[in-house]
Formats: structure tokens, sequence, C-alpha cells
């Protein structure tokens, strides 16, 4: 016993063995915890410079950009998702981080980052097997690190920065701004890439497996107005939206152009274009006044000093349709490489200078529309043409003011007399019979002293009437006319129109003895104060019943009786003889019409027309073509 406690006593080199074995452990505890800690140090050091500028297949040095690109106002568990989301993404970049998500729900980012269009905007994908880029309008659900396509627009790439919409950004998150003005919220290492817009058929979605890309952009249709879910969908299907509302535009535009068309033709096949009224309408005249040099000095009221320009406002409006806004450029394809002719009298000439500057109005380059020459004559009746050159179409007019041919034949006294041969058509007919339209009128040189008596003017054959009634004489002359445009006028491939008589509003007398209009400066309004419809246009719709072919009557007698207020007046030229600056007002023009003015709706009524016959015509073709089918 005593042995015993004197040997747990014993002192190891100067001291007992318990307080050596502590001193020894001492010693060697700091070196360790020194050496472990330079250690730890250093790998800190070499572990965050490599996590730092290693790339990853998502982003570039992802969680320290983030730290530098996205502010946290996270609680200490959202902190926690973010370390648990940055090591899963690093160490298994294919894992799924559902910490990451509530990160993205819970942690808005405050900042603004600017738009990048997808052609400033290099977007690395990892290798994987590729879906077909679909527009839907579908939502599909992303697998982890899937990316998606939205579409973008390269328009907006140059827009400033502080126009641009809002959006929240997470860890780990590349993205190019979808083309919205929504904000657009991404799940963490969820990839969006710009795609240019291809508006496909919608097809069933489909499932899409882990480390695929797809392209479908989520439905919207989210009420939520602060629903992240709600704002991403619309932000990425804005542009196709709008393509795809764009697309059904044009065509629902191309489907009610058609339809519009339709109506048009049935309405005007079913309405009497020359029972109407003239209502006020800003968009007229069809040109601009004074833009047109082609128009006589006797039609150029504007230039001739007429102050009102109220008559120009005017257009003609039927009662139970629309008459069509004359449209110049599509007239002149219907009249590519075609010939449109006026035969008649002063008052054709009228309309065929308006229509000359409506159709120049519309020509793209007007340089190229020019007269093929002047007044030429042949056999004694004069002639005009203007050359459409890009349309290879001319408009001309052929002056034959009674449709029948001026004569003369010897006198008893050696002299020559003057007669209307009323069996004979005008010299010039040969020339003009075979155009594509015609267009022909006569009454005002039937109002004459000499075709108004009817003493020793009109002949037939070798015979000189003594006395004949004008209205006889005119039918004969119709008739004459109608004969020839039976057996010489191609009906089948000319389109032939007769224009009724224009109205004149002489007030005090006529043309030649102190008639005046100058003081009118608006239209009939009431009906009542119009005229009874002139017999000879009687005498002419008779002629027309008992022709062969078809003629279009083109009435536009009534439709003139409303415009005292149209005609030149006293401003029908600038350089005035001396008995006319004596007294102008006894020397008046109220027959003829101003231009822009009355003529214009003249050729609304003409191009209405040849809407109709077209249309007819295209639907005999139709016929023609099931028949030899059947």
């Amino acid at each position: 016993m005593a042995e015993a406690t004197k040997h747990n006593n014993l002192p190891i080199n100067g001291g007992t063995l318990i307080s050596d074995m502590k001193s020894l452990f001492s010693i060697i505890k700091t070196r360790r915890t020194v050496a472990f800690a330079y250690g730890f140090m250093f790998a800190f050091v070499v572990f965050t410079v490599f996590l730092a500028f290693n790339p990853n297949p998502n982003s570039g040095a992802p969680w320290f950009t983030n730290i530098f690109s996205t502010s946290s106002t996270a609680t200490t568990s959202g902190s926690g998702s973010q370390f648990s989301s940055f090591f899963s993404s690093f160490f298994y970049p294919n894992a799924s981080s559902s910490s990451s998500q509530q990160f993205q729900s819970s942690v808005p980012s405050p900042q603004t980052q600017p738009s990048r269009s997808s052609n400033t905007t290099v977007n690395k994908q990892p290798p994987s097997q590729t879906q077909p880029i679909v527009n839907s309008d579908k939502p599909q659900v992303l697998s982890p690190n899937q990316t998606s396509d939205s579409p973008s627009n390269a328009s907006l790439a140059t827009q400033d920065s502080s126009s641009l919409p809002k959006q929240t950004l997470v860890k780990n998150q590349t993205q190019t701004t979808p083309n919205s003005d929504k904000a657009t919220v991404l799940e963490a290492n969820q990839t969006t890439i710009a795609a240019p817009i291809i508006p496909v058929a919608v097809p069933v979605p489909v499932p899409v497996p882990a480390n695929k890309t797809t392209s479908s952009p989520p439905k919207s249709g989210s009420s939520g107005k602060n629903d992240p879910k709600s704002v991403a969908e619309k932000g990425v299907t804005s542009n196709y939206t709008d393509v795809l509302k764009k697309q059904s535009n044009e065509t629902k535009s191309s489907v009610s152009v058609k339809e519009g068309k339709d109506d048009l033709i049935k309405s005007l096949l079913s309405c009497d274009l020359f029972h109407g009224e003239w209502v006020e309408d800003d968009s007229y005249p069809l040109y601009e006044p004074g833009s047109c040099p082609l128009i006589d000095e006797q039609f150029n009221c504007i230039r001739n000093g007429r102050p009102d320009k109220d008559y120009q406002k005017f257009k003609w409006q039927p009662k139970d349709c629309n008459l069509p806004r004359l449209d110049g450029s599509h007239m002149l394809e219907l009249l590519r490489g075609k010939r449109l002719v006026f035969v008649g009298d002063s008052l054709n000439r009228n309309m065929w200078e308006s229509l000359v500057c409506i159709l120049r109005n519309s020509a793209k380059d007007k340089s190229k529309v020019y007269e093929a020459h002047g007044r030429t004559h042949f056999r004694g009746e004069a002639s005009y043409s203007f050359i459409f050159k890009d349309y290879s179409c001319t408009v001309e007019f052929f002056v034959s003011p009674f449709l029948v041919r001026e004569w003369e034949m010897p006198d008893k006294d050696g002299s020559k007399k003057e007669t209307l041969r009323l069996d004979l058509v005008g010299r010039s007919s040969n020339l003009y019979k075979d155009a594509d339209i015609l267009i022909f009128n006569t009454g005002h040189w039937w109002t004459h002293d000499k075709t108004a008596k009817g003493k020793d003017y009109y002949q037939e054959g070798s015979h000189v009437y003594g006395e004949l009634n004008v209205l006889e004489a005119f039918r004969k002359a119709l008739t004459t006319w109608s004969r020839w445009v039976d057996a010489s006028v191609d009906t089948g491939k000319s389109m032939v129109f007769f224009r009724g008589y224009s109205a004149s509003h002489f007030s005090g007398g006529q043309w030649n003895s102190g008639g005046q209009c100058d003081s009118e400066t608006l239209p009939i309004f009431n009906e009542t104060y119009l005229r009874p419809y002139p017999p000879k246009m009687l005498v002419l719709e008779k002629v027309l019943k008992n022709m062969k072919h078809h003629i279009t009557y083109l009435n536009i007698t009534r439709l003139t009786d409303f415009r005292k207020d149209g005609h030149p007046s006293i401003y029908r030229k600038q350089n005035l003889s001396p008995a006319e600056r004596k007294s102008p007002k006894s020397f008046q023009d109220c027959s003829h019409w101003c231009l822009p003015g009355v003529p214009d709706a003249w050729n609304e009524v003409l191009y209405a027309e040849l809407l109709v016959k077209l249309h007819k015509k295209n639907l005999h073709q139709q016929l023609q073509q099931q028949k030899k089918r059947a």
C-alpha cells in the first residue's frame, strides 16, 4: 500500500506524470490550430476565386453577378434558400431547387434593367435536345434548367432605358426582355431567349422533360394585376397576340373588302343612280382646283376669277344606295390597254376634260400623261386624244354635236347652203367604232335657231325638208345613229353609253339673249322647282328601247337640274371683248359647267356603271366556263 502510494507520486523530469502530459498536449494543440486556420483561409480564398470566375452553363459567375445586380430583402429562411440554390445549381446543375422558387415569389427586384433584343444578346444553351419553335397560347410548365424562348421585337433595342418596363430577376438567371409593357418574372436557373415571331397554328401542348428547350409562350389571361405568373404570361404572349390580331385583322380586312365590294355591286344593281339629291361633302372635289392644266379656259372658273368655291363641295347621293367615289387609280387599271371615247357636243367635252383631270390626278407619273396631238380634223370633224402612257390607254373626244353629219349643198343662187343629213352618221364614226368604251351625247345644238325652226335645214338623201318639226328631226337623227351602232359596233367587245341632256339655267333670257346665272351660289334643294323632263329625252328613251343591242342610258338630266350654281356664268373667260367689258352680265354661260364641278359626278356615275358591267361580264364568263366543264 505504501509502495503504491509512493509510485503514484513519482515525478517525471522533475514533475509529476500528469502535469507533464498536460504541458505536452498544450504545445501540440496550439500548433495544430494555427496550421488549420492558415490552411482553411487559403482553401477558402482559392475556392472563392474558383467560384467567382469559373463559367457556368447558364450564366457566368452566377452568385457574384447576382450579388451585385440584385438587392435582397429576404428573411433568414430566404437567405438560406439563396445559398441552397447557389450550391445546388453549381454542384448539381440539373437538379431542382424548390427553395429557389420560393425565393422567386418572395424576393422581387426593384431594379430596372434595359431591354435587350435578340440581335444584341448572346444566349448560351447547354447541349440538349431542342423542341421545334411553336407559338401557342397554352401554358407550359418548365422543368429545372429548362430554356423558354419568348417573342421579341428587335426594333425596340434602341429604346431609352427610362421608358422600359421593370423586370424581376432571380439568382442564376439569364434573360432577354420580351417586347411587352408588362414586367416578366422568371424562375431560378431559367433562361428566356428572344425569338422571332412566327405565327403558326396552335398545337396541343407537349410535355417537355428536364434539360430540354421549348419556345412555347405561356397562356395569357390571368386577371390578377399583381400576380407574377400573370405578368410573365402577358409579357411573353403580347407580341404573339398582336401578330395574331394583325393577321386576323388583315384577313377580316380582305374579307370585308370583298364583302363590301359584293354588297356595293348588289346595291348598285338594284339602285336608280339618278334619283337622289346633292349633299355637302368637304372631301370634294376629286382633284385640287387649279391642279389640272388641261382644263379649257371656258370651264376654268377659279382661274377666271370666280370668288366662291362652295359649289365644288357637293356630291351626288342616290336615294337607295351609295354612289362610290371615283377611284382614279382603279379606273386607270380598268382602262389599261383600252380606248375610252366621248362623242358629242361641248357638254361631252366638259365631261371628257373632267375625266382626264381625275385620271391624271391619280397617275403616278403625270409627265407621262399628254395630248397625243392638238386639235385634228378628219373631213371637217375635230378630235382630241390624251395618252396615259403607263397604262397604255387613251381618253379621246370626237366633236359631233348632232351625231349625224353636217352637210353643205348648192343653193339656187349658186352659193352653198348648210343642212343636216339626218340619214348619215358623222364622218369620223369609223375612227371610233372599235373603241372599248363609247359615251355619246347630243341635245344642246338642237335648241339653236336653225334646228329649232327646222326650215330648209333637215335633209335625207337629196331631199331637203322645207320644214320639219325638231322632235321628229331629232328622232330621225337618233334612229340613224342607233342603226349604225347596231350594225357597226361590236357590243360584245365595246361598252356603249348614252349620256342624257344636261340642264341649263338661264334666267331672264337664253344663251344669246342676255340670260343670266351669275348670282346663283347654291343648288336647288326643293324638287318642286325642277323643270319637267325634256321631250327630246323621251324621244331618246324610245329609240334606245327599240335598239337591237343594249345601250346604257346615263340619265343625268334631273341630276343637273338641281345645280343652277355650277355654271361659269360671267367667269367663262379672262380676256373680254369690248362689248363684253361694256356689259359683262349680258354674256354669260349657263349651259356648261365649271371644273372641278358637276361633270365630275357624271364620271362617278359612269364609274359605278362600269363596275356593274364588269361584274355582269365576269358572271357571264363564269357561267360559260361551267357550261364547258359540264
